[in-house]
């Protein structure tokens, strides 16, 4: 679902989409999109703390997509993401 959703931003970025929230995040910048991701960051920890299994889902979920958003604003891809991770557990020596 990742991947799939990674491209339908993409798509929404290269074909504005009227009435879509990706479209008007990426109408509205780089800056609101970093402050979106930072809300949902607290809205998940608050979640984490204080609510049930279904609010903190919801959550995560939210916290995805806006992370998604500012990746393809930044233009960093899924790929770019799991290299970087994969090349942090490789064997040293």
């Amino acid at each position: 679902m990742f991947k799939q959703l990674e491209a339908i931003i993409g798509d929404r970025k290269l074909n504005p989409a009227e009435g879509s929230y990706t479209n008007q995040l990426f109408d509205e910048g780089r800056g609101k999109i970093a402050q979106k991701v930072g809300e949902e960051a607290v809205e998940t920890i608050v979640a984490a703390l204080e609510q049930g299994r279904r609010e903190q889902v919801s959550e995560l979920a939210d916290l995805f997509y806006h992370v998604l958003v500012l990746m393809a604003e930044l233009e960093v891809s899924l790929e770019d993401v799991e290299l970087e991770l994969e090349s942090r557990h490789r064997p040293r020596g």
